[in-house]
């Protein structure tokens, strides 16, 4: 993927929508000291470029249903690429499976899954092993609490030439 020449306005407007997504272009303008036109060209023009991919609402699942989050490393036993790409074409079929990750080391796949319940982890634990076309060792952890859950990318920690690390 290519990657796009931005400013430090530009990436000033990026932190913010990181945090508040919903934000009026007057507010954004306001923040980033240009005028509404001036930054709403901007905007439009980093979604046009795919610097911004989506806007999402994180919702707070506790206060909708019960449900459990499982983290889980997969290592297929053959590093074929018909292996990879066939867990690859299973994985997306499960909608429980929100995040996943081709890794180094000792596995090969690190997958974030949000479901129900243990039965149902359970039910995609046994869909992902007993796939024939491949064959899979799952390593599964339960989050018993989320300490810091993602709210977006300090992108100051980003910059190449950013002198305002923290050591």
């Amino acid at each position: 993927m290519k990657r796009s020449k931005l400013d430090k306005i530009d990436m000033r407007i990026l932190q913010i929508l990181q945090r508040e997504a919903r934000i009026t272009n007057q507010n954004l303008a306001e923040q980033v000291n240009l005028s509404p036109s001036s930054c709403l060209q901007r905007v439009r023009r980093l979604e046009q470029a795919e610097v911004i991919s989506s806007y999402q609402a994180h919702l707070n699942l506790a206060s909708i249903a019960r449900h459990i989050i499982c983290l889980a490393t997969v290592s297929v036993k053959n590093h074929t690429q018909e292996e990879f790409n066939a867990f690859e074409t299973v994985i997306a079929s499960i909608p429980e499976v929100v995040e996943c990750y081709t890794v180094s080391g000792e596995s090969d796949f690190l997958m974030k899954i949000i479901c129900a319940d243990m039965k149902r982890y359970v039910e995609i634990n046994e869909q992902l092993v007993g796939n024939s076309r491949y064959q899979a060792t799952i390593n599964s952890y339960v989050v018993m609490k989320e300490n810091k859950p993602f709210g977006g990318v300090d992108l100051v920690t980003l910059d190449d030439n950013s002198e305002q690390r923290g050591a």
